[in-house]
């Protein structure tokens, strides 16, 4: 018979010593902490998981995926093993709420971190769009395109549903900001095959004060009033109308910002052309191109220009800045960018 009376010196297995073992085999869990675990029971609108903890820890369908979840079952597997965060602590009941949503948000931030520092061009479709622009997703995120940086002539209503290349504008986790462009993506791939010193053809969409927008196969370019002609011009809308089909010529392409500027001015035989002989202009446009060209390459190569053609050769200043004020920076539509992530 064992013997009941025996103490617990005699056992050599204290109190203090179960209560040691138990402290060893108890695991502490904080929020914030990513830790292994194992479904082992599947409920209708959620899973108890299995992370070593005294009590099973539950994970809420909502908190199974950055996308939508209509069944537990589209996630997890019973006996599955998977990463989960710790999303709060342990209720009245000892029990934790888990997530695989905030471990897929964080991925999806440091992911578009990465993309951006590289200059990539990621492809995304529009799922809706509101007052100030168009949303799209990103890595799961949701992302904002502004209705400056949206390049098409369809009415953004209609986007929803087509594919759009972008650009990435603002990527802050902290803020919970994903601002996209698709103008600069249009812009980019265009840049690639144009090239300063080029004629091209466009047709005017836009009339400012300051300079008439053209567009040159898809994109937007910049003819400032003062690349329009060599004399004087009180507004551009003396000289163009819009849908006036015209060419110009390309005096700079700015990829980082998305911006290509025209000018007319130098294709001019001589000073006023645009004004009294537009088809002189156009006839000769090749011709006066070529010699634009050669006047850049002697101003790269250190070769003495002539003062005239220096002068007409030397890029106008405060051209960017005006066309800057045509583009609202993402900071100046910020009460209509959506947040990146939907709490």
């Amino acid at each position: 018979m064992v013997n009941q009376n025996l103490t617990a010196t005699e056992i050599g297995f204290t109190h203090e010593d179960f209560a040691a073992l138990l402290d060893k085999y108890d695991y502490h869990f904080s929020p914030g902490d990513i830790v292994p675990g194992t479904v082992f029971s599947i409920e209708p609108r959620g899973a108890l998981i299995d992370i070593g903890a005294k009590t099973a820890a539950y994970i809420p369908i909502q908190e199974m995926s950055i996308n939508r979840v209509d069944a537990p079952e589209e996630v997890l597997q019973s006996n599955e093993t998977r990463e989960f965060f710790i999303l709060t602590d342990e209720n009245e009941d000892g029990q934790l709420t888990l997530s695989i949503r905030r471990i897929e948000y964080m991925r999806a931030w440091e992911r578009v971190r990465q993309l951006q520092a590289e200059d990539a061009t990621v492809r995304s479709g529009v799922f809706a769009t509101n007052r100030g622009g168009a949303l799209v997703r990103i890595e799961g995120l949701r992302g904002f395109i502004p209705g400056s940086h949206i390049s098409t002539r369809k009415p953004k209503e209609e986007l929803v549903g087509e594919e759009l290349p972008l650009k990435f504008l603002e990527v802050d986790e902290e803020r919970n900001r994903l601002v996209l462009s698709h103008r600069r993506a249009l812009v980019e791939r265009k840049m690639n095959r144009l090239e300063v010193g080029e004629v091209v053809i466009g047709t005017v969409r836009g009339i400012k004060p300051y300079g008439a927008f053209i567009d040159i196969g898809g994109v937007s370019g910049l003819l400032h009033i003062s690349e329009i002609s060599h004399e004087h011009i009180d507004t551009p809308h003396s000289v163009f109308n819009v849908n006036d089909e015209l060419k110009v010529m390309i005096i700079d392409l700015d990829a980082e910002r998305g911006r290509i500027s025209l000018s007319t001015k130098q294709l001019e035989p001589e000073p006023g052309d645009m004004i009294k002989n537009r088809d002189l202009v156009y006839d000769k446009a090749e011709e006066m191109a070529a010699k634009y060209r050669e006047q850049m390459l002697a101003k790269q190569q250190g070769i003495a220009v002539a003062p005239a053609e220096a002068a007409e050769a030397a890029p106008v200043e405060g051209v960017e800045a005006v066309a800057e004020a045509e583009i609202p920076a993402a900071t100046e539509v910020e009460e209509e960018i959506p947040a990146a992530i939907e709490e």
